[in-house]
């Protein structure tokens, strides 16, 4: 089916999500939100948080005709993939980032400890506590909010001096010494994955949700005949406010010069940037 799939995220994060998806389903064409006018989701309540993702996803479905959604975005995923699940429930593949992830460490017999970093809203959620007391009670876990990383991140400062001194900070703390996994339940942070591996000298499996997503997507799609097996259609990038480290986000991540649109979801209008 030649139908895209949209993908969206508060910002550069969702990015890491949509690149694995389009290198293991290259016949795919995307089109992909970033809802950077209210960037970071974080510090948001899940109430808030919700109507952004039931507009984007409206969007994405009645404006651009999506045959699937992904929420690239674990803050997002706590608080809105339970009702647009059930909103679009016999019509669209709902996927989050966060089972599919929860299902790839709990299958990993190897990590008896994980931690799990992610922004305060997703944190709170108890979302990940929940579901790995639930489905893998014998697993140690800890559970530590990190608010400044991907905001940090979405102001393109990582790989340098100030992402190594904040993630010290983080990753050094109390709550998660001792783990032999680690949980980065956010789609910005894959963008710091190797400064984080470095930290902890490969000694900790990182799990990042990206790969993870792609691959679920994959057997979902197939599962419902909605893989498209023929050329690929034209990718579209959506902003709901025109951002220049976005815009060289996306460059980096697909490797081509990138067209962003400015939706104007929120006031009715949209403008090519």
């Amino acid at each position: 089916m030649s139908r895209p799939i949209g993908i969206f995220d508060s910002g550069i994060g969702g990015l890491t999500v949509a690149s694995a998806i389009k290198k293991a389903l290259p016949g795919e064409s995307i089109i992909y939100f970033g809802d950077t006018a209210h960037v970071p989701y974080g510090d948001k309540s899940k109430e808030l948080i919700a109507h952004y993702a039931v507009r984007i996803t409206d969007f994405l479905l009645q404006e651009k005709n999506c045959k699937a959604i992904v929420i690239a975005c674990n803050t997002a995923s706590a608080a809105a993939y339970e009702h647009l699940r059930d909103q679009h429930r016999g019509s669209i593949p709902v996927i989050n980032v966060i089972d599919p992830m929860i299902e790839e460490v709990i299958a990993t017999d190897a990590v008896k400890h994980v931690g799990i970093i992610a922004t305060k809203t997703t944190i709170g959620s108890g979302v990940y506590q929940e579901k790995f007391s639930r489905r893998k009670p014998g697993l140690k876990f800890s559970a530590m909010a990190t608010p400044l990383l991907a905001q940090m991140i979405e102001e393109g400062f990582y790989n340098n001096s100030i992402s190594e001194a904040v993630l010290g900070e983080y990753l050094g703390d109390d709550m998660l010494k001792d783990i032999d996994g680690l949980v980065l339940a956010c789609t910005h942070y894959p963008l710091i994955k190797k400064e984080i591996d470095a930290y902890y000298q490969g000694k900790v499996k990182i799990f990042d949700s990206a790969e993870v997503v792609a691959k679920k997507l994959r057997a979902i799609l197939e599962k419902e005949n909605l893989l498209n097996t023929s050329q690929a259609g034209e990718d579209h990038f959506f902003v709901s406010d025109y951002t220049k480290s976005f815009e060289e986000a996306t460059r980096i991540f697909f490797q081509k010069v990138v067209k962003l649109e400015r939706s104007g979801i929120w006031d009715d209008t949209t403008t090519s940037m």
